[in-house]
């Protein structure tokens, strides 16, 4: 075995163990990266020197600013709003309040960014209403936390900004209108799921539509939804950087969600940027740490041998394809979000490309695998809060979310193999695609 080879193996040996024995995520990146440097005879004042280039960038500036964002409109008297817009628009279907749970998802992850906060809000509001409907408590829970997904595409996600630093050359504003579409597929999927069993199971129907009710609320949730027209329009139209949009945005949500809706007083703004502080500092130490690691695989040229290893299995692009999902959907599975973006893209990208598939269409693809990942055991995040707020058994949640895993499933390959549903917002407002 050559010094290369060994260095290759310390480094995702050590990694994959300290993760599979539940180590923090961001001590499992830093230890088998010191154990790579020492084994590769570099002096470990690498490891701080690349930590600090991991973090040194501009455009991820804007991520302490988005997830401020989201924990200010989160605690601020939002979810009721958008709750009562989304009745307003789809809550006269069969299964309306499955309906109702899907759509706010939507809106409320155009705010958030974050399938967590989305679960943990909403649900703890959606839930007991629809078990009080005569909903079964299981369904309303994988309804919820399947929806919650769709704010991962929608922007402004912070994760999509963790890519495009991560990939390189990205820009920031495609990805953001690349998102829309596909987040939308996926509601439309799920509310067909829903539909369905709700026929099926004879869940209840909302009042009928009625355009002047729906007015009303939109009306009311405007003030929510302008936060999105701040960020895309801002950023789209190029009168600001995503980092000075994003800025702007935490401004606006202040005095949104203390003025106008009055869901926070300033205590409870203490309070907000106390939450945003223990979640900056988990994300930061570990896109710093991701500096270090990404260096490590650089120099053992991990990327190439990863695409050589793929594309020695198969040099059909479909099989390729499905083997770039399957093997971010078995990371989701051990892994988190940001962990799978920031060690994964550097070594999948290439093989991407080299089949095809644009940076843009993988980034919307990678962060629906790792939403996919996020309702999976043993370490869905999202799983574990939905069952938490409702109070219920994870294998019975789960059982309940195996129809939702197949209509995620069905929008994750229509979004891989119809690179137009991803790509023809970008392209209509002008990005290289």
């Amino acid at each position: 075995m050559t010094g290369e080879s060994l260095s290759t193996l310390i480094l995702l040996g050590s990694f994959l163990l300290m993760v599979f024995l539940r180590f923090p995520i961001a001590y499992s990146v830093g230890i088998s990266t010191v154990l790579c440097l020492i084994s590769m005879g570099q002096n470990l004042t690498v490891l701080p020197l690349q930590m600090h280039h991991g973090v040194w960038s501009f455009s991820l500036m804007a991520v302490p600013f988005f997830i401020t964002m989201g924990v200010l409109m989160g605690s601020g008297g939002i979810s009721d709003k958008l709750i009562a817009l989304a009745n307003s628009l789809v809550g006269w279907m069969r299964g309306g309040l499955a309906m109702v749970n899907i759509v706010a998802s939507y809106f409320f992850g155009g705010i958030s960014g974050s399938a967590s906060a989305d679960t943990a809000s909403l649900g703890s509001i959606l839930i007991p209403m629809m078990v009080d409907q005569g909903y079964d408590v299981d369904f309303s829970t994988a309804v919820t936390i399947t929806s919650s997904c769709e704010g991962l595409l929608v922007p402004p996600s912070h994760n999509m900004v963790i890519y495009a630093t991560t990939a390189g050359g990205i820009s920031v504003g495609a990805l953001f209108m690349a998102g829309y579409l596909p987040g939308a597929l996926l509601a439309i999927s799920l509310m067909v799921g829903s539909y369905i069993i709700s026929v099926k199971r004879n869940y209840p129907k909302g009042e009928r539509f009625s355009i002047k009710s729906f007015l009303k609320q939109l009306g009311t949730s405007f003030w929510a939804l302008a936060a999105i027209l701040i960020v895309v329009v801002g950023v789209v139209g190029g009168v600001f950087t995503a980092t000075e949009s994003a800025a702007i945005a935490v401004i606006y949500s202040l005095l949104v969600s203390v003025f106008i809706y009055r869901g926070l007083d300033w205590k409870g703004v203490w309070h907000a940027l106390e939450s945003c502080i223990d979640t900056l500092a988990i994300v930061l130490i570990l896109i710093a740490m991701s500096g270090a690691f990404g260096y490590c695989l650089t120099n053992l040229h991990v990327p190439a041998k990863a695409a050589a290893l793929i594309t020695g299995v198969s040099s059909n692009p479909i099989v390729i394809a499905l083997l770039l999902n399957l093997i971010l959907l078995v990371l989701g599975c051990i892994m988190d979000m940001a962990p799978i973006i920031l060690i994964a893209t550097p070594i999948l990208l290439p093989v991407a490309q080299s089949i095809g598939i644009s940076p843009i269409q993988f980034g919307i693809m990678v962060v629906l695998n790792c939403g996919i990942g996020l309702l999976t055991p043993p370490v869905g995040a999202v799983l574990f809060i939905g069952s938490a707020v409702a109070k219920r058994p994870m294998e019975k949640v789960v059982k309940a979310t195996l129809p939702f895993y197949v209509c995620m499933l069905i929008t994750l390959l229509l979004l891989t193999f119809i690179p137009q549903i991803s790509l023809w917002l970008p392209s209509l407002f002008g990005y290289a695609v």
